[in-house]
């Protein structure tokens, strides 16, 4: 089969996993926009409950996810959503394509995914990937700011600072400025990680990312930043001109002011590699800290970019924004995570994304689509531009 050839979709939609990211907002437009909705997890009585507390119960299917059960049931053009462990797509990607299913996750694109989606090209199968928040919203407002500076100041320019922070914060700070939604492990092994960005003009690794932490300001609001994973390949995939010097250009994390001085007993702990202090201190904190149906988070996303000419003058400067608080019918991490997979979804009920691998919208235009679809579930977004300063430019 050409790879320009789509199996068309059969309007059926099999949703994996009912963790805290699976939302409302997500699940309810699948229920709306897809022919059959089915839910799996462990049994189908988790399932059934999740619909319950989501208030979705009888507008999906709820089924158990035992050994051999979903092979059973998908179908050619069927849709598989992974919401499970990244460690787990590959496994349920490589069972779509073997199926004649398409697939989607919010997770980053991995070799292993990357590999069969070529595979899936070849068989006119939609791969969609980075489809969440982090990645995933943070791509649509990059792709928009680096398209809307390139118009403005062509490929060429001097100085070129690009930053993007995200973060799941509480929405009142406590003493340890965290609280945990997820594996309290991951959380902390995260930390062991290096980052690789661009600081200076210079490529640059930082072995433990909390140290190259700093404060920034967004809208009066002090937070503490630091670099994650690595930055470095999103230069390419954010479409920055050849001609831009990058002076910075990095992707990170965002925490609540304070952040690092309550986790100092954590960093040391990680600097000590020691596996079983690790995850021991880890069960503590997440005990110590835990989200109870009390508690209401905030995600709060940031992407800047800032082009200056070579006397120091800024030529274009723009952002882009989330702050979204949590509230009794959905966390704003829920919302904010499934909400845009599930959009990515209903484009490719809609046969609207092309065989093989895409991620979140690569496109401004229809980055911009998705960014109005997000506000119009509650997920919106605040654009700024600000005009040119310096040398050359009148008052």
């Amino acid at each position: 089969m050409s790879g320009d050839r789509i199996v068309p979709a059969s309007g059926v939609v099999h949703w994996i996993g009912t963790g805290l990211s699976t939302g409302r907002s997500g699940l309810g437009l699948l229920c709306e926009r897809a022919e059959r909705l089915l839910l799996w997890d462990r049994t189908a009585e988790r399932a059934d409950r999740r619909l319950a507390a989501l208030g979705l119960t009888g507008r999906a299917e709820a089924r158990a996810l035992r050994p051999g059960a979903l092979e059973a049931q998908v179908r050619p053009g069927d849709v598989v959503v992974s919401m499970l462990p990244a460690t787990e797509h590959p496994a349920l990607l490589r069972l779509a394509v073997d199926r004649g299913a398409h697939f989607a996750c919010t997770s980053y694109t991995s070799e292993a995914l990357d590999e069969q989606a070529a595979v899936a090209a070849g068989a006119g199968l939609v791969v969609l990937t980075e489809a969440g928040l982090d990645p995933g919203i943070d791509h649509l407002m990059s792709h928009q700011l680096v398209e809307r500076a390139r118009e403005e100041v062509g490929d060429r320019a001097a100085s070129v600072t690009f930053t993007s922070y995200c973060g799941g914060i509480p929405a009142e700070p406590n003493d340890f400025r965290y609280r945990f939604s997820w594996a309290p492990y991951g959380v902390l092994a995260a930390l062991r990680s290096p980052a690789h960005h661009i600081d200076g003009g210079r490529r640059r690794t930082v072995r433990h990312p909390w140290q190259a932490t700093r404060t920034v300001v967004l809208g009066g609001e002090p937070f503490e930043v630091y670099p994650n994973r690595d930055s470095l390949p999103f230069v390419a995939q954010y479409r920055v001109p050849d001609g831009w010097h990058l002076d910075t250009f990095v992707r990170g994390t965002l925490r609540n002011a304070g952040w690092r001085a309550a986790w100092t007993e954590v960093f040391e702990t990680v600097l000590t590699d020691d596996e079983t202090r690790i995850r021991s201190l880890a069960k503590e904190l997440a005990d110590r800290y835990p989200t109870t149906e009390a508690d209401r988070d905030r995600v709060v996303l940031a992407v800047d970019l800032t082009v200056e000419d070579a006397a120091g003058g800024t030529r274009w400067h723009g952002s882009q924004v989330l702050d979204l608080t949590g509230d009794e019918t959905e966390s704003a991490m829920a919302r904010c995570v499934s909400l845009p997979l599930a959009h990515g979804v209903t484009r490719i009920l809609d046969g609207a994304l092309p065989a093989g691998l895409n991620r979140a919208a690569e496109d401004p235009d229809e980055a911009a689509r998705w960014l109005r679809i997000l506000a119009a579930h509650g997920v919106p977004t605040t654009y700024t531009q600000t005009p040119p300063t310096g040398p050359g430019v009148e008052p």
